[in-house]
């Protein structure tokens, strides 16, 4: 019978795998691949990402890492902008090719009726062909030449986040640094085509999600799986690798796959507080995210909400307001808790400042 885990215990994993309960000492590079890429549709979010959870992390580093393509923006994990390494979006491209077709035509089916989308590809191809910079607007207009009932919006839209593999050049990105989104064909800015799908039916890509996303997400379920990365067809990448993985039990009795060396932590295992940015996977990278986030407070992560872990679950929302972190508590704060927020918000505040102040403002706690 496999052992049940509780939330707690789920917790406290999620938190080890993410970084979370200790900060690591590992370079930049190897933090976003080992994360699977960060969120990063809002640009300036993955710096706060990294700096919660990496020792004495130099922003510069992933401007760096940005500029010199060994990482890219790109719409990846749930038609998302991500920000992964380069090697991760040529090896997995391919295989979000069909769920990205799928969602765009989910947003957009109306307008794009009756456009075969090949052909859409192949025009945007065309369009991106004298590798110049451009943003979706300007590929939508021009595509609107050919299809001029869908409207720049959709075309372009279908052409960049889903069509062809796309990524968003720097300056957009940098450590504070304002930029427009200027688009290129992944191709020409890493100098290789993606890496295409295996011919003989096997999943090996899918295969190396699976325990890439154990090793950062676990223990966890199928349906977890599919929720971080938005693919569908896993069941059988799951079957060819589960000989290789551990089996628990959730307290509602779902079955949750695990690395069997992956750190799994006393569940009593302090745990500190930690800033997240916007849209962090460790509040996304789940279908059941009761283990780092009550249900009542759910809607906060895919609404933008900047969180704030205490005791390793979400307890608090943050922002800043004239230079200033100033932290929302969820629920009531001990004495020594709110301590403990306003001294990490404190090293937050000089990290958005680049060490100009330490402004943090915690308001009052509600029940």
């Amino acid at each position: 019978m496999p052992t049940r885990l509780g939330a707690r215990a789920l917790g406290r994993a999620a938190l080890a795998r993410q970084f979370l309960l200790d900060r690591a000492d590992v370079p930049v590079l190897d933090a976003v691949a080992h994360l699977c890429g960060l969120q990063a549709q809002e640009p300036q979010e993955p710096f706060t990402g990294l700096w919660s959870r990496l020792r004495a992390f130099d922003p510069a580093k992933l401007s760096a890492l940005l500029v010199e393509r060994r990482v890219v923006r790109t719409h990846l994990m749930r038609r998302t902008v991500h920000l992964v390494t380069a090697d991760d979006a040529l090896a997995w491209r391919s295989r979000h090719d069909a769920m990205l077709r799928q969602r765009v035509l989910g947003v957009y089916r109306r307008e794009l009726d009756g456009i075969d989308l090949d052909e859409l590809a192949a025009g945007g191809r065309e369009v991106m062909a004298d590798g110049e910079p451009r943003s979706m607007a300007e590929i939508g207009r021009t595509l609107t030449t050919r299809w001029p009932d869908a409207g720049p919006r959709p075309l372009g839209e279908a052409v960049v986040a889903a069509l062809i593999p796309m990524v968003q050049l720097p300056p957009r990105g940098l450590w504070r640094v304002t930029a427009g989104v200027r688009n290129v064909r992944m191709a020409s800015w890493l100098g290789r085509e993606i890496d295409r799908p295996a011919m003989d039916g096997a999943d090996p890509v899918g295969a190396a999600l699976v325990r890439r996303y154990l090793a950062a997400y676990g223990p966890a379920a199928s349906a977890d799986l599919r929720a971080w990365c938005g693919l569908a067809g896993l069941p059988r990448a799951v079957a060819a690798v589960r000989d290789d993985l551990v089996a628990f039990r959730d307290e509602r009795g779902r079955e949750l796959l695990d690395l069997p060396d992956a750190p799994r932590p006393d569940p009593d295992t302090p745990a500190p507080v930690r800033f997240l940015p916007a849209f962090d996977n460790a509040i996304l990278g789940y279908h059941d995210r009761s283990r780092i986030i009550d249900d009542a407070h759910r809607g906060l992560s895919v609404a933008g909400e900047r969180a704030v872990l205490v005791d390793g679950r979400v307890a608090a929302t943050w922002t800043v307001v004239a230079d200033t972190v100033v932290v929302t508590p969820l629920r009531r704060f001990s004495r020594a808790e709110r301590t403990a927020v306003a001294e990490e918000g404190r090293a937050l505040a000089a990290f958005l400042s680049d060490g100009a102040h330490h402004r943090v403002r915690v308001a009052a706690s509600h029940e």
